[in-house]
């Protein structure tokens, strides 16, 4: 509700105040007026703005001075009514009204004035010529009206400039002193021009003003309109139209004279935060309509098409932003080119990095490049999807995730960095020239599953972290790395004591990490070495991993952590964790379980049996003296098909007993 408030300028000679309320509201001048009206309130759906509006009358005779600065605190406007016919009453505007109502009020919250000057049907001239020297040096003052209250003209023009000074001020935007527009304005509208140039060659051509137009004023232009904003802004500067299209500064020019009341920082602030409840133990990954948006940002701005987005670049991309939002860090958490730059991937994985880890952040971020303005969606948040619970893709043993989380574990110097940037395809020769105070304890990029992309990010623990429990161990990750150093003999106890302590009686499946395999390796100061600390507690053996290599460092490793994370029911149940990760390794480290119970162990069960051990031995021997006449045929056909049965039954027994083993 706005509170208008009306001021006479002078004590004893009517200016008509209480006359212009009356004529309002019965929309006839009154036979007989009081010394004060009474209080009124105008519902909305008669006003220009469509807001409720609270009118108060003040009178000097009624009221005290403590009423009149209650009523000047909680005024949103205040009209100071003049009579066009009485120099008194302009004079008292200057010398009386306008400093007892600033020592009232804030200097950062000013109430906007609107001067009026009634009774304009009793003279000939106008007052203007007395009155802008006055609005020149108060900058408070808003507009002035000449109306008169007797033939009601200009009276709802009154109430409309006075509801006009609240809802869309000027100050926010325009600096009457320094006749310039504010920097937080030049900031809103470069915004609004970047946005709108979606081909981002720095002018508005007809098909973008239109879309500015929709978007900021919900009404397109027609051909001919489009001409005359263009002519109006030739008009008033010279390089305001290029190329048949509005530049920076002829757009700004046209949304001032157009819609001062924009009001842009408010409409950010509204927009730029939608709230997003994330469930429990679950997590948030952008959506396909959110990948096809960033990825037209990203050509939008690779200007030299290189697939890699230089300095200068990012720069430009990131201009409709209050603040930089990537740091150096980013460049050494998601890969880049030779030239350091970042890759399209890179700029993808970098997305995904901060929804999983912010999701406010990155609606925020969604918000400044204009999506749901772009895509007429109802807030960004519709480029958000909020996975399952995990406890539930436990159960089910699936998942439709896209992004994984494997947190790296080890001791200081263990090579916990280097696992990092070798996933990123960095040798060590070049993981050396990075600067320490612009070192990642992250690092995202895309691996294949059985053919599927998926993202893998990778978070470094520093030693001093402490996990809550096991079951936020288990919640805060989908995979962990052990990471060991084979060429320091404290390293390996580490991984130890954090397996034992947090991860021994966990769901989330784990994995040793021998780094540095390319040194001399040393025999661990610990009870057990890695390879009988894993067959021990049913690990995989640990994995040799070196990134002191001229080429670029091989990621089966991080294949196999991504599967591991989508698949961690296969490592638990249908491959039990004291096997190998394939019968292939399992046969050529010969088996190390302890329950007899693995795939391995079970085929060569059955390779043993008496049964098959007959049928070899038949196998042979026909096979030995087939080409022998007295040999018969109806015997050797025989044993053929005995043969053939008895694999057949095998591999029936077998498949039996997977079915039974997965259902326990």
């Amino acid at each position: 509700i706005l509170h208008l408030y009306f001021l006479p300028c002078v004590h004893t000679a009517k200016v008509g105040k209480t006359s212009l309320i009356m004529s309002l509201v019965s929309e006839e001048f009154p036979d007989e007026v009081p010394l004060r009206a009474e209080e009124i309130t105008i519902p909305a759906d008669v006003t220009p703005e469509r807001v409720p509006t609270h009118i108060v009358d003040y009178s000097e005779a009624e009221q005290s001075d403590e009423q009149l600065y209650q009523e000047i605190s909680k005024a949103n406007v205040i009209c100071i009514v003049y009579s066009v016919n009485n120099k008194k009453s302009i004079e008292k505007v200057t010398s009386h009204w306008i400093p007892l109502i600033n020592d009232r009020t804030d200097k950062d919250s000013r109430v906007p004035l609107i001067l009026v000057g009634n009774k304009s049907d009793l003279v000939e001239h106008s007052s203007m010529e007395t009155i802008l020297p006055i609005m020149n040096q108060y900058q408070d003052i808003e507009t002035c009206v000449e109306c008169s209250a007797k033939n009601l003209k200009n009276i709802s023009e009154l109430f409309y400039y006075a509801q006009k000074a609240v809802l869309h001020p000027t100050g926010p935007l325009y600096c009457p002193e320094e006749k310039e527009m504010k920097p937080s304005c030049v900031k809103a509208l470069t915004r609004i021009f970047k946005v709108s140039d979606l081909d981002n060659d720095g002018i508005l051509n007809d098909n973008e003003l239109n879309f500015f137009q929709r978007t900021c004023f919900n009404t397109p232009l027609a051909p001919q309109a489009l001409e005359d904003v263009k002519n109006v802004v030739r008009r008033n500067m010279t390089d305001g139209v290029q190329d048949n299209g509005l530049t920076l500064k002829g757009q700004s020019t046209f949304s001032l004279r157009f819609s001062l009341g924009m009001r842009q920082n408010i409409r950010l602030l509204d927009y730029s935060f939608p709230r997003v409840k994330i469930p429990p133990d679950c997590t948030t990954e952008l959506n396909h309509n959110a990948y096809l948006f960033l990825q037209s940002v990203f050509d939008k701005h690779d200007k030299d098409r290189d697939c890699a987005l230089s300095p200068e670049e990012v720069k430009d991309l990131f201009k409709v932003f209050p603040y930089m939002p990537w740091g150096p860090d980013v460049n050494n958490t998601v890969c880049t080119n030779d030239k350091g730059w970042i890759t399209y991937q890179g700029y993808l994985s970098q997305w995904t990095l901060t929804t999983y880890l912010d999701v406010q952040r990155s609606l925020e971020y969604l918000g400044y490049l204009g999506y749901s303005i772009i895509y007429e969606q109802e807030s960004q948040a519709a480029a958000m999807t909020v996975t399952r619970n995990k406890r539930i893709d436990l159960q089910k043993k699936q998942t439709q995730r896209s992004v994984f989380r494997c947190n790296v574990v080890g001791s200081q110097g263990s090579g916990k960095s280097g696992f990092l940037q070798a996933f990123l395809g960095r040798s060590l020769q070049r993981q050396r020239t990075i600067r320490e105070d612009h070192k990642s304890l992250y690092a995202i990029s895309t691996t294949y599953v059985y053919g599927q992309e998926k993202y893998l990010l990778l978070h470094e623990l520093m030693p001093e972290f402490d996990f809550l429990g096991p079951d936020e161990a288990d919640l805060s990750c989908d995979v962990v790395c052990l990471v060991y150093d084979v060429n320091n003999p404290q390293s390996f106890e580490y991984c130890a004591k954090v397996y034992k302590k947090h991860f021994m009686d966990s769901k989330t499946p784990c994995m040793l990490i021998a780094a540095k395999s390319d040194l001399h390796e040393i025999r661990q100061h610990y009870s057990l070495t890695p390879l009988e600390f894993c067959r021990r507690h049913k690990l995989h053996p640990p994995q040799p991993f070196t990134c002191n290599t001229s080429d670029v460092p091989i990621k089966d490793l991080y294949t196999k952590l991504t599967t591991m994370a989508m698949y961690p029911n296969i490592f638990h149940l249908c491959l039990p964790p004291h096997c190998c990760v394939s019968l292939r390794s399992h046969a050529r480290l010969r088996c190390t379980c302890a329950s007899k119970r693995c795939a391995y162990c079970l085929c060569q069960k059955l390779l043993t049996l008496g049964l098959l051990r007959s049928v070899k031995a038949q196998l042979r021997r026909v096979a030995l003296h087939r080409h022998l006449a007295q040999v018969d045929s109806k015997n050797s056909t025989f044993w053929l098909r005995a043969s053939l049965g008895a694999t057949v039954f095998a591999v029936l027994g077998f498949a039996m007993y997977r079915a039974l083993l997965k259902q326990r």
